[in-house]
């Protein structure tokens, strides 16, 4: 039999019988589609939150009140000890490190927002002039916080977009003079909308200097400090140097924890990647189960075919040709459940980028490549027992149990 003649065999075969066929090709394409859409949620999930972590500044510097215990980062780490504040002093002394560029102090606490009888909660960022750009943050109306002496600063805030829409409505923000816990303060300047992402909502920010911030929450530590290193290739240094000032300013001590943006998401990276392979292989299993509907379907078909096969050899079919043809119907039906998972699988994970458009969920090229090769090899594989044993039929015999 030439190969057009075992394909039109084997399409002949499976379309004999639609209502097992098509089980079979559902059975493969469920495992396929599982595959294709819990890689897409598990990749989805590594990119949105890689990009969350990169939305928040470039080549970052983070110091930390507090020595870590541990050996390196974990998301455990922000959790730590406080021997000794960090304050504004300290993050001064950092501008003077050659791989620094620049350093943004920051004071977090919640207070509260009035205007004109309006009243709201909302978190406030105490910090300087650099925040901005080191936290590639953009502004929709007005100017930032102006450069100054960090221990002083005028009565002004910016304020994120949600707060602007809730306290001013269609009034102009810009000007309008509001009050902050118990101090009052000057609109300058609008924050761009961005939404919620890790860490603070900057939608709810309201942003104003750092030791007016200290002043309100009666503090002198700092919650955080934000350094940006002045390349790529100067993070290790700026890292290394940051924890040299701040070891000398406190009395030989290294009570801070330093971590780095690249360290933070070479750290989710490898969760995240890990995650994504565990649950590609959950899925797998599907597959084994669908090859082992295979191969059980194949079986019942050679017991059912069993004179056909008979009458095959009679007119001088041989083994190998009964064997590749009973190969080639589940390579064909393997082929089949494959593509239609593949394209159940994607339309899935469209869906889940409609229903959260900021979910990146996309499928690895890796995933699919080998989801469609798993379910052909698997189909191959356990359709090997049943066309084995239909190639060992004697021809008399075959033909006997008719």
């Amino acid at each position: 039999m030439r190969n057009a003649d075992l394909i039109r065999f084997a399409r002949a075969a499976a379309s004999g019988n639609r209502l097992r066929t098509s089980l079979l090709v559902l059975a493969m394409a469920i495992g396929v589609a599982a595959v294709v859409v819990l890689t897409a949620l598990g990749d989805g999930a590594r990119r949105y939150v890689l990009n969350e972590f990169s939305s928040i500044g470039s080549n970052l510097v983070i110091v930390l009140p507090g020595r870590s215990q541990t050996g390196g980062f974990n998301p455990g780490n922000a959790i730590t000890s406080t021997p000794r504040d960090l304050t504004i002093d300290d993050a001064q002394a950092l501008l003077r490190a050659s791989a620094v560029h620049r350093v943004a102090p920051l004071a977090v606490g919640t207070s509260e927002i009035s205007f004109g009888g309006k009243l709201r909660e909302v978190i406030v960022a105490g910090t300087t002039a650099d925040f901005l750009e080191v936290r590639r943050l953009s502004l929709a109306q007005g100017r930032f916080l102006p450069a100054g002496d960090w221990r002083r600063g005028a009565s002004e805030a910016v304020i994120g977009a949600k707060v602007r829409d809730e306290m001013f409505g269609r009034e102009e923000a810009l000007g309008q003079l509001v009050r902050i816990g118990d101090r009052r303060f000057r609109i300058v300047g609008v924050l761009a909308a961005t939404g919620q992402g890790l860490g603070m909502n900057t939608d709810e920010l309201v942003v104003v200097p750092v030791s007016l911030a200290q002043a309100m929450f009666n503090s002198n530590t700092l919650f955080r400090i934000l350094v940006e290193a002045s390349n790529r290739e100067a993070i290790e240094a700026a890292k290394t140097q940051v924890g040299e000032i701040v070891r000398l300013r406190h009395e030989g001590e290294q009570d801070v924890t330093i971590i780095t943006q690249d360290a933070v998401l070479a750290t989710f990276d490898r969760l995240l990647g890990a995650l994504t392979l565990a649950v590609a292989g959950i899925a797998a299993i599907s597959l084994g189960v669908a090859g082992i509907l295979v191969m059980n379907v194949m079986l019942v078909s050679v017991t059912q075919r069993t004179a056909e096969i008979g009458l095959l050899k009679a007119l001088g079919a041989t083994g190998g040709t009964i064997r590749n043809a009973f190969l080639t119907e589940a390579a064909m039906l393997s082929i089949a459940g494959a593509l239609l998972g593949f394209v159940l699988g994607q339309a899935g994970a469209a869906i889940i980028r409609q229903l959260y458009p900021a979910f990146p969920a996309f499928p690895p090229d890796w995933a699919v490549l080998a989801g469609l090769a798993t379910a052909l090899a698997t189909g191959i594989v356990f359709g090997v027992l049943p066309a084995r044993r239909a190639a060992r039929l004697d021809a008399v015999q075959a033909l006997a149990k008719r």
